[in-house]
């Protein structure tokens, strides 16, 4: 049986997704565009299956204009959606919002709800992809020329294998199914242990303790500790942090590899390449960790100076977050309703949780527990079996490449490292968070990846041979992900229908050359995060808005006059006509050169 051919196919229905559909029937209408999507419910993150009790985003809506979100699509304003200004957007409220998008665009009725994309082959002679959609007899087949890729980096959960889980025999889950399990739990449980220090255990934690449920919250001995965790507002001049990070006087205090088209280069070459400057940036990210901190009270109880980061604030990104809880969480960490073990987890029998710590082997502790919840990160390479066998490589996808132990060793590696040490000499001087640390291990071969992501301008592969057919938007962190899937989107269509010039104008050594400068810098700027794996970045959003304008040929810098660009936060107002102004410049070319 033939296979049903289909002109463009976005796999994911989250904010990358729903975006990247959007967008291409802007740009053509009457494309035949497919979304396919393995959950039930659109949303990704805030899909159905995933609205935990509580869940609210990190973003506050509206907190200094009831008209002004800054989790928002640029042309899909928020309001009417009944949003308190000043509050944090209920999960429910953004699942809404998501699926209204998709339904005003008319992106909804092409979503293709429990189609998980197993394979992906693509075939060169055609230049198209054959995609395997399910697996077994019920497998379907689809053709297709364009394929984008927006599962992000948090599609598939990393769960750990424990000795002697098989006779656990308690729920044990990762936090993305903490919907799935919470009614029982919140209803029967008396203690459950939630494992590790990232914003989900956060959540978890908070979830059981303000319904007077006991936890146990176990944070590995040998792992890096927990995340930090910032109120709305900080610094000394109490800046809402959303704002912050996009304000560009700020931005200049992070070193940043795509500064070109940020217009302010030299300002950044004064603060990261003279001793003044490194002095400056210094001061500056001592005084926002510090103000966290204190802010956070770490140090005035013995059980939450347990909580207190281990990274550098400086070289950490998305892992940042927001104390977005309606009451205080650390007072139950304080009345002992939370009980906070620095150890490892050593082994588990039948509704144990045994911990142990090698540096007190005498503090070993046995926890009773009705459940244990995983909160251990995402295998952050895409869950689809790309073909031919071994292309992920020249896709720029995580892979295994057994001939290298160290990914530094390569001759390209190195001359980005000297480059970008050359650049930011402060850079260089990298923190330990732990000595003692050890990676977890699962039972797949995440385990064993060892090379990131290396995508060009960090969507399309730095290979020419795939002629423009394959994209991956939402391959990155940061805390702008409306703004980025706004402009990835539009970028990605450009792309892929032969209309961004720097694409056609570079050669592929120059690509390449320039994937690898941007993937490597993430292993030295967030090295507190996730640039060893991936794209994660806070303070340098808006230069990375500003370098995908600049390929399109738009004004990158967006506001009027010094004092806007500089000291005025940007936000998704700032990029509403983007995608009018590059149609409209596109018909302008075009329709000039008919005259000719």
């Amino acid at each position: 049986m033939a296979s049903e051919k289909v002109d463009v196919v976005v796999v994911g229905a989250g904010w990358y997704g729903l975006c990247a559909a959007k967008t291409y029937l802007q740009v053509n209408p009457g494309t035949n565009v497919v979304v396919l999507e393995e959950a039930a419910s659109a949303g990704g993150v805030w899909a159905k299956h995933r609205l935990y009790p509580g869940l609210k985003s990190n973003n506050q809506y509206g907190l200094y204009d009831p008209n002004l979100g800054t989790y928002e699509y640029p042309d899909f304003p928020m309001k009417p959606f009944g949003v308190t200004p000043g509050t944090h957007i209920p999960g429910e409220i953004v699942h809404e919002y998501l699926v209204a998008y998709a339904k005003k665009f008319g992106v909804y009725d092409r979503i293709r709800f429990n189609s998980k994309l197993a394979t992906a082959e693509y075939l060169t002679a055609e230049n198209q992809w054959l995609l395997t959609i399910g697996e077994g007899e019920a497998a379907k087949t689809l053709l297709t020329d364009k394929l984008i890729m927006a599962m992000g980096v948090t599609n598939e959960p990393f769960v750990p294998v424990f000795e002697g889980q098989e006779a656990f025999d308690r729920p044990l889950f990762h936090a993305k199914e903490l919907l799935r399990h919470s009614d029982e739990l919140l209803k029967n449980a008396k203690t459950v242990t939630v494992f590790g220090g990232s914003k989900s255990a956060w959540d978890a934690v908070y979830l059981f303790a303000s319904n007077g449920i006991k936890v146990n919250w176990v944070v590995r001995s040998k792992g890096t500790g927990f995340c930090w965790m910032a109120p709305s507002k900080v610094t000394p001049a109490k800046k809402w942090i959303e704002k912050l990070v996009t304000t560009r006087f700020l931005c200049w205090f992070s070193p940043c590899i795509w500064d070109q088209a940020d217009g302010y280069a030299g300002v950044r070459n004064f603060m990261h390449g003279t001793a003044v400057g490194r002095g400056i940036v210094d001061t500056f990210f001592g005084i926002l960790g510090s103000d966290v901190t204190a802010l956070c009270g770490y140090d005035k109880h013995p059980e939450t100076k347990k909580m207190k980061p281990l990274s550098n604030p400086f070289f950490i990104a998305s892992t940042l977050s927001i104390l977005n809880y309606p009451t205080d969480i650390f007072e139950y960490v304080r009345d002992g309703t939370v009980t906070i073990h620095i150890k490892d987890i050593d082994h588990l029998s039948p509704g144990q949780i045994h911990l142990s710590d090698p540096a007190k082997p005498e503090e070993n502790t046995v926890i009773d527990t009705d459940a244990l919840i995983c909160s251990t990160g995402w295998k952050y390479k895409p869950r689809v079996k790309f073909l031919p066998e071994g292309i992920d490589r020249d896709l720029g996808l995580p892979y295994v490449n057994k001939e290298i132990a160290d990914y530094a060793d390569e001759e390209l590696t190195k001359k980005a490292d000297a480059e970008i040490l050359k650049k930011y000499p402060r850079l260089a001087n990298q923190p330990i968070v732990n000595p003692n640390y050890q990676p977890l291990h699962g039972n797949s071969e995440h385990d064993e990846l060892n090379r990131p992501f290396r995508l060009w301008r960090l969507i399309a592969p730095a290979d020419k041979r795939f002629r423009n057919s394959i994209a991956f938007c939402g391959a990155l962190m940061n805390l702008d992900t409306s703004i980025t899937a706004h402009i990835q989107s539009l970028w990605t269509v450009a792309y892929m229908t032969n209309r961004l010039k720097p694409a056609e104008e570079k050669t592929q050594d120059e690509m390449e050359w320039e994937a690898t400068l941007w993937s490597r810098f993430g292993r030295w700027r967030t090295s507190g995060g996730f640039g060893r794996r991936y794209p994660d970045f806070v303070f340098d959003s808006v230069a990375y808005f500003s370098h995908l304008l600049q390929d399109l040929g738009i004004e990158p810098l967006r506001k009027t006059g010094f004092f806007n660009r500089v000291f005025n936060p940007y936000g998704p107002e700032d990029y509403v006509t983007v995608v009018d102004e590059w149609i409209d410049k596109n018909k302008k070319t075009a329709d000039a050169a008919a005259a000719e």
